[in-house]
């Protein structure tokens, strides 16, 4: 028995036991060494005119034994003399395929495609087999011989039979484990079954998962069934008879359809790979197919999904897309290629310029993943306004399964990826009744708008019957409805939006005229960057009423201010103050209404009392103001009451406008039986 040369045993072990994290990866490696020898082969002969390969020939073959327990890997490819064994085989880490590309580099072009780096692929077989026998003939040589070994000293080289050249790879799996004791009273862990890899289904499996595309067909002989012909002689009652038989069958599908032209694919080609590759029953809604070139080359095939996976907002689902290097599958989900706002994008890269770790599960540098991942996300990006400006119904539907991911993409970054996401979200307008993005109701804004205006609920029907948002309609002003709990967040952390390409607006009537003049001579209207305040109509002061109407606010609030004081004693700590509104004018409009102070709204309030942490003691509160309508009649009550010293009228007056404007918010009265008391008492 010859030792493996450096410290073999210690690497060795190294090997089997720590580089690869998933035993079934051995196939892929074996057919991936199998595919580099018929390149090899096919490279020579393209380069010798003395060589003769007929291409369609080259092939690579899997089988296995159940009652021997075996595997076999066989590929007629350039294969090996004793002394490449010795060489290949008996160094571990040594790669005759890394070699071979040095060697050639200059030479080989597209019609090789080598996929071996480490020399460490073909060890991986000791992870399920206790013996692995390497038969192989060199093309051109009379004699073939056989490498065998136990993986745990040494191993021998003798000399054997083979029809032809190439090489085959026979492995003698590992006895089945028995059950693993845990901790006491716990069931055993079951123990590794290698039988598992012992049908056709299981081979079948791993071929396509992971060498679906290699360049040569993968062979194996399958199971079918037919029927037979029905005898000369059978009776009316006769039932058909069936027989099973053996058929050799190509597994792989060989070209991946991402490195096919863009001409030569139809969108039913992308639909149907699609569908049975990620495993949905409706076709994608949008598919992005592009190739990369520069210091990093590669080929990248991604899908919108036509619907939202049942899974996508539970911490179970996994996102990333299948990662492949020389059309093998390294990662089935690299997460690291897409943000969380795009996790619901599924797809393939493909690219020979990433740099692998030795076990090809994951990458060794992360800034090509990095650059990688950049170029997808503004592929994305770009794909998705496409859609948005030419397939308004199409996005409408897209925004309606993933549009909280991009909302929660700009909160979860604090308005960092405002920028890049804010464009592609869609609001309720309650004045163009339809989805509108921040564009367009900029672009509609009358002048002298200053800031975008929206509301946040539950529902979109109530949002557009409260006071606060029928006060800013009223003004000529459009309110977007939001309610998805994330709207009023995002809004908070993007703080402005900035709107590209609007019409300038001038300090000064003069140079109002001028620009206006200009326009009407044939110059083009002078435009600008406008940054505007995003403002919750039930927050703060939204700065909307005239000067005539700021005065009789001012007047009405210093006259009454006594008023106000009784109905602020009256209520105690459930409001910050009562005052006079700016957002309410008009006897037709709502008495009253419950704004906020501060950067915590009503709505975030419910959302917040509804998460896990909703009962936690010391939760942030509103600061509460109850504003009143000095315009309405209610408020002429409240007044006559106060000038005849009805303390008690003016309390239950102002808990009973408190407890309604809760309820047109949609929050119930904090003691619904003492509301129902006090609506009583007053009937």
């Amino acid at each position: 028995m010859r030792k493996f040369k450096t410290e073999s045993k210690k690497l060795l072990d190294l090997m089997i036991n720590s580089i690869y994290t998933n035993k079934e990866i051995f196939l892929r490696e074996l057919i991936s060494n199998a595919s580099d020898a018929v390149d090899k082969l096919n490279f020579k002969s393209l380069t010798n005119d003395a060589m003769h390969v007929e291409q369609d020939d080259l092939a690579i073959r899997v089988s296995f034994d159940r009652d021997a327990r075996t595997i076999t890997v066989s590929d007629n490819g350039i294969g090996m003399t004793a002394d490449e064994l010795e060489k290949n085989l008996g160094t571990i880490a040594h790669s005759g395929s890394q070699e071979f590309k040095t060697e050639n580099a200059e030479h080989q072009g597209d019609a090789v495609d080598i996929i071996g780096q480490f020399g460490v692929g073909f060890y991986s077989a000791f992870m399920v087999a206790k013996r692995v026998q390497v038969v192989s003939r060199a093309y051109g040589e009379d004699e073939a011989h056989v490498w065998e070994s136990d993986g745990l000293e040494g191993y021998t080289i003798e000399p054997g039979e083979r029809a032809g050249h190439g090489t085959d790879v026979i492995l003698t799996l590992r006895d089945n484990e028995p059950a693993k004791p845990t901790q006491p009273g716990e069931p055993a862990e079951p123990g590794e079954n290698y039988d598992r890899y012992l049908s056709e289904w299981a081979l079948k499996d791993l071929i396509t998962r992971y060498s679906n595309y290699v360049r040569y067909p993968i062979q194996m002989m399958v199971t079918k069934s037919r029927q037979k012909p029905k005898p000369e002689d059978a009776g009316d009652d006769y039932q058909p008879e069936y027989e099973d038989y053996q058929e050799l069958e190509t597994i792989n599908s060989m070209t991946p359809i991402w490195k096919k032209r863009a001409d030569d694919v139809s969108q039913e080609d992308y639909n149907e790979f699609y569908k049975s590759t990620f495993h949905d029953f409706e076709d994608p809604a949008r598919a992005i197919s592009f190739h990369a070139e520069g210091t990093l080359e590669y080929d990248a095939l991604l899908f919108v999904p036509g619907r939202a996976p049942f899974d996508l907002y539970s911490k179970d689902y996994e996102k990333g897309l299948a990662l492949y290097s020389s059309n093998v599958m390294i990662m089935e989900k690299c997460a690291d290629l897409l943000p969380d706002y795009y996790n619901f994008v599924r797809g393939v890269v493909d690219s020979e310029d990433v740099s692998l770790n030795i076990s090809r599960e994951t990458l060794q540098h992360d800034r090509q993943l990095h650059a990688i991942a950049r170029r997808i996300e503004k592929k994305i990006t770009s794909e998705l306004e496409a859609m948005r400006d030419e397939d308004r119904e199409a996005y409408e539907t897209f925004f309606e399964n993933f549009g909280r991911g991009l909302k929660f993409g700009i909160y979860n970054s604090y308005g960092a990826k405002a920028s890049e996401l804010a464009d592609l979200l869609l609001f309720w307008s309650a004045k163009e009744q339809k989805l509108v993005t921040l564009a367009e109701y900029a672009k509609a804004m009358p002048e002298g708008q200053k800031a975008i205006y929206y509301a946040a609920g539950d529902d979109r029907e109530r949002l557009s019957k409260m006071p606060v948002v029928t006060g800013v309609l009223a003004r000529g002003y459009d309110v977007l409805l939001c309610t998805q709990d994330v709207d009023e967040f995002t809004f908070q952390a993007m703080r402005e939006y900035v709107a590209k390409d609007m019409p300038k607006v001038y300090d000064d009537e003069a140079a109002r005229e001028a620009a206006a003049k200009a326009v009407a001579d044939g110059a083009e209207p002078e435009l600008e960057d406008r940054h505007l305040e995003l403002k919750n109509v039930a927050t703060g002061d939204l700065d909307l009423a005239s000067e005539d109407e700021k005065k009789q606010a001012e007047e009405a609030t210093k006259e009454h201010e006594a008023l106000f004081d009784a109905m602020k004693e009256a209520l105690g700590d459930k409001v910050e103050k009562v005052s006079v509104s700016s957002r309410l004018v008009g006897e037709d409009a709502s008495p009253a209404c419950i704004t906020t102070e501060g950067p915590l709204s009503l709505e975030m309030e419910k959302v917040l009392k509804r998460g896990p942490e909703g009962d936690i003691e010391g939760l942030p509160k509103t600061q509460r103001v109850l504003e009143l309508n000095a315009q309405h009649p209610v408020f002429q009550k409240l007044v006559a009451a106060q000038e005849a010293g009805e303390t008690d009228k003016i309390g239950l007056y102002a808990g009973l406008l408190y407890d309604q404007a809760l309820l047109v918010e949609g929050i119930l009265p904090e003691d619904p039986v003492a509301f129902a008391t006090s609506v009583c008492a007053l009937m």
